[in-house]
C-alpha cells in the first residue's frame, strides 16, 4: 500500500478506486464511501473530486433510505413510514480510457498471499493452516477467499482484520474458520466446502498440518 500511496498521492486515493474497480456497477453515497473505507467523509470529498476531474469516477443518483426515529412520540396504532430520498452517489466511469490499466495494477499487482498477508492474522489464534485463494490470488470463481485454521481461534479479532482488509480493497472478503479438530473432522468425512477451497486454484502460507503432502 505504500508504494502505491506514493504513486497515487494518499493511501485515501488508493482505496477509493479499489473500491470502484470491485463495484463497478455500484453507485455509493458519501457516507457509505467513507464508511467502507474507514476515512472521514471530509478527506473522502476531496480525493472523489480528484477522481472525478480525472474521469475515473462519475457523478451518480442514489436512493437512500431515512428510517424514523424509535421511542419519539407518534399515532398510536401507526408506524411511521420509512422515507425514500435522492441523494448524490458516486459510480465508475467504465468509459474510462485506461480502465484496464488501472484494474491490473491496482487489484492484479498489489494483492499479494504473502508473509504480509499472514502478519496480519499473527494474534487471531495459533494457525495450523492458512490458504489464500479468491481474490488474493486473482481467481474471481473461487467460493472461498481465505481459509484459517487453528487452536483457540479469536473470532471476533478475525473478523477485525477482516474488515481492515475489506476497507484495504474495497470488496467483501469471503473466508471460513474453523478449529483444527473441527477441520480434521471435516477433512474426513470430505465436507463439501473443504473440499472445494482445497480442490480450487490456492495458495498454502502456513502449513502445520502436512495438508500439501496429502
Amino acid at each position: 500500500m505504500d508504494t502505491l500511496a506514493q504513486l497515487f498521492g494518499s493511501a485515501t486515493k488508493v482505496k477509493l478506486m479499489r473500491l470502484f474497480l470491485f463495484n463497478p456497477e455500484v453507485a455509493f453515497s458519501l457516507s457509505d464511501i467513507a464508511k467502507r473505507v474507514k476515512v472521514p467523509s471530509n478527506e473522502v470529498r476531496k480525493e472523489i473530486t480528484r477522481l472525478i476531474a480525472t474521469g475515473i469516477v462519475k457523478k451518480r443518483s442514489v436512493v437512500r433510505e431515512i428510517h424514523p426515529r424509535t421511542g419519539g412520540k407518534g399515532r398510536k396504532g401507526k408506524h411511521a413510514e420509512v422515507k425514500k430520498v435522492h441523494d448524490l452517489g458516486y459510480s465508475l466511469d467504465q468509459k474510462f480510457l485506461y480502465l484496464q490499466a488501472l484494474k491490473n495494477l491496482l487489484i492484479t499487482v498489489s494483492l499479494h498471499a504473502d508473509n504480509s498477508l499472514i502478519k496480519k492474522f499473527s494474534n487471531v489464534g495459533k494457525l495450523k493452516l492458512f490458504i489464500a485463494s479468491g481474490v488474493f490470488i486473482q481467481d474471481w470463481n473461487t467460493r472461498v477467499d481465505l481459509l484459517l485454521v487453528g487452536d483457540d481461534l479469536d473470532m471476533s479479532r478475525i473478523e477485525a482484520v477482516m474488515k481492515t482488509i475489506e476497507s484495504e480493497i474495497g470488496k467483501e472478503i469471503s473466508y471460513s474458520a474453523f478449529e483444527t479438530e473441527d477441520f480434521d473432522y471435516r477433512l474426513g468425512i470430505h465436507d463439501r466446502l473443504v473440499r472445494d477451497i482445497l480442490d480450487a486454484p490456492h495458495t498454502v502460507l502456513v502449513d502445520k498440518m502436512g495438508i500439501q503432502q496429502n
